[in-house]
C-alpha cells in the first residue's frame, strides 16, 4: 500500500526556498508583475491605499516580501517562519533517529476522538498512554434527560449499522476510560477546530468539572498548520509536525472547564439558545464558538427547511448526478466551510434527504455500498435551492441537532442567516 504523505511534508519548508522566493517576489513587484501586486494586496497590511505605483516604490524590499511570503504560508511574521521551519527541522531529525520519552518527564495520557494520530505520536517520540473518546456528538440526539448512553447507543446502531450491543460496548468502555484519566498526572487534550472535536472537548472538560479534573490538563488546540492550505485535521500531519505542536502546548484552568461545562449543558438544551450564547461567550476558546455556530447551522433554516450540510449536497448535484463517493469528496473539499463529517457520518445524510414526500434526492440502490450509488437531485430539491418548497412540508424523518429535536409535524427551531441566530417558527 503507498503512503500517504502528510499534508505538512507535501511541500516541505526550505528556509532559503523561502528566501529565494522572497528575492523573487521583490523583483516581479518592482517591475509591476500583475500576480506580485495581487500578492501583496492580499497579504501586506501596508498595501491598503496605495497605488499599484506606490506598491512598487515603498514595498518593494526583500524584507517586505519576506513578510509576505510568511503570511502566505499562515506565520504573521518573517521571524516566526523562520523560527516554525528550524523547529520543524529539528523535528524531522529527531522522528528520523527514533528520538523518545518527549512526554517522559511525567506520565501521560494522550486524549483524542479517534486513532488516527495513534501511531504518529508513537513515532514522534510520544510514549504516554493513548485514549479514544469518538461518540460523534455533532450528529443525532443528545437529550438533557434520561440514559445519554443508551440514547447514543441506539443512535449510533441505528445510523451507522453497528450491533447496539457492540455500540453499548464501545461507549461504555469509553466512559470508563475518561474516568481512569481523571487519577492520571497529567492529560494532553489533542483536538482540532470542527464540530466533531470540539463537542466531544466539551464533553471532556464538562466530565472533568463534575467528576473531578487531573491533576495536570494540557490541550493541544489549532485550526491550521503553516504551509497546509486547507488543515483539516491533526490526522493529516505528520509525526514530526505533531512533535512541534507539542511544544506549544497550553495549560486548561477552570476557565476552559467552565466553559466546557456551559457548553455540553446547553448542547443538551431542547432550545438552542443558550448554546448560541455560549457560542458567543467563549472568547478563551474561539474555535470552540466558531464550531458551535457551524453546529447550529444544522438546524433547519428559515425559507427552505434544509440544514446547511443538506443545501450544499444540493447545490453540488445541480449539474448532474453524482456518486455518493464523489459526492462526499466534492463536498470535503470543496464545499463544506468547517470539515466535521466522516464519509459513513455522510451517509447519513444523504439517506435522511432521499425520504420524505417528496424527497429533494434520489439514490440508485442498485450498488450495497453507499460510495457507488448514484445520487440525482429531484424537481423537489430544485424547488428547495430555489425556495420555492420547504423541506420540513414534505414529511422528512425526525432528527435532532444536540437537544433539539427537529420534528417535521411541529413547531422547530430555525437558522436565521440574516441574524446568524436561531428563531423559532
Amino acid at each position: 500500500m503507498p503512503r500517504i504523505v502528510p499534508s505538512d511534508e507535501a511541500r516541505p519548508l526550505d528556509l532559503e526556498q523561502q528566501k529565494k522566493r522572497a528575492k523573487e517576489l521583490c523583483r516581479d513587484l518592482a517591475r509591476g508583475e500583475v500576480e506580485a501586486v495581487r500578492r501583496f494586496r492580499d497579504a501586506h497590511p501596508k498595501s491598503a491605499g496605495l497605488t499599484d505605483e506606490q506598491l512598487g516604490q515603498q514595498l518593494a524590499k526583500v524584507t517586505e516580501a519576506q513578510l509576505v511570503i510568511a503570511r502566505e504560508l499562515g506565520l504573521p511574521s518573517w521571524s516566526r517562519l523562520r523560527r516554525h521551519i528550524t523547529r520543524l527541522t529539528a523535528a524531522r531529525a529527531a522522528v528520523a533517529v527514533g528520538a523518545s520519552g518527549l512526554d517522559g518527564d511525567v506520565p501521560t495520557t494522550h486524549v483524542r476522538c479517534g486513532t488516527d494520530i495513534r501511531d504518529a505520536l508513537q513515532r514522534a517520540g510520544l510514549n504516554g498512554e493513548f485514549v479514544e473518546f469518538a461518540d460523534p456528538l455533532c450528529q443525532g440526539p443528545i437529550p438533557r434527560h434520561g440514559d445519554l448512553l443508551e440514547t447514543r447507543a441506539r443512535f449510533i446502531a441505528e445510523a451507522y449499522d453497528v450491533p447496539l450491543d457492540d455500540a453499548r460496548v464501545r461507549l461504555a468502555r469509553e466512559e470508563r476510560d475518561l474516568r481512569s484519566t481523571i487519577e492520571r498526572d497529567r492529560v494532553a487534550l489533542w483536538f482540532e477546530h470542527d464540530s466533531f472535536d470540539q463537542l466531544i472537548l466539551a464533553r471532556i472538560l464538562a466530565y472533568y468539572g463534575e467528576h473531578g479534573v487531573p491533576r495536570r490538563v494540557e490541550l493541544i488546540h489549532i485550526d491550521r498548520f503553516p504551509a497546509v492550505a486547507r488543515f483539516r485535521g491533526l490526522g493529516e500531519l505528520s509525526a514530526a509536525a505533531l512533535r512541534v505542536l507539542w511544544e506549544d502546548r497550553v495549560p486548561v484552568g477552570a476557565e476552559l472547564i467552565a466553559l466546557g461545562s456551559r457548553v455540553w449543558a446547553a448542547l443538551r438544551e431542547p432550545s438552542p439558545t443558550a448554546l448560541w450564547q455560549a457560542a458567543g461567550a467563549s472568547r478563551a476558546l474561539p474555535r470552540m464558538g466558531a464550531a458551535v455556530m457551524r453546529h447550529l447551522q444544522e438546524l433547519p433554516w428559515r425559507g427552505d427547511g434544509l440544514s446547511l450540510t443538506q443545501r450544499l449536497t444540493l447545490e453540488l448535484l445541480v449539474g448532474g448526478p453524482l456518486t455518493a463517493g464523489e459526492l462526499f469528496g466534492r463536498l470535503v473539499n470543496d464545499k463544506e466551510p468547517l470539515v466535521h463529517l466522516g464519509d459513513a457520518m455522510y451517509w447519513v445524510v444523504l439517506d435522511d434527504l432521499c425520504r420524505g414526500r417528496p424527497a429533494p434526492i434520489a439514490v440508485d440502490e442498485g450498488s450495497v455500498q453507499w460510495p457507488s450509488r448514484a445520487v440525482t437531485l429531484t424537481d423537489a430539491g430544485r424547488q428547495m435551492l430555489a425556495g420555492e418548497l420547504d423541506r420540513l412540508r414534505c414529511a422528512p424523518p425526525e432528527r435532532w441537532v444536540g437537544g433539539v429535536r427537529v420534528d417535521p409535524g411541529s413547531r422547530n427551531w430555525r437558522w436565521d442567516p440574516a441574524a446568524a441566530a436561531p428563531r423559532q417558527d
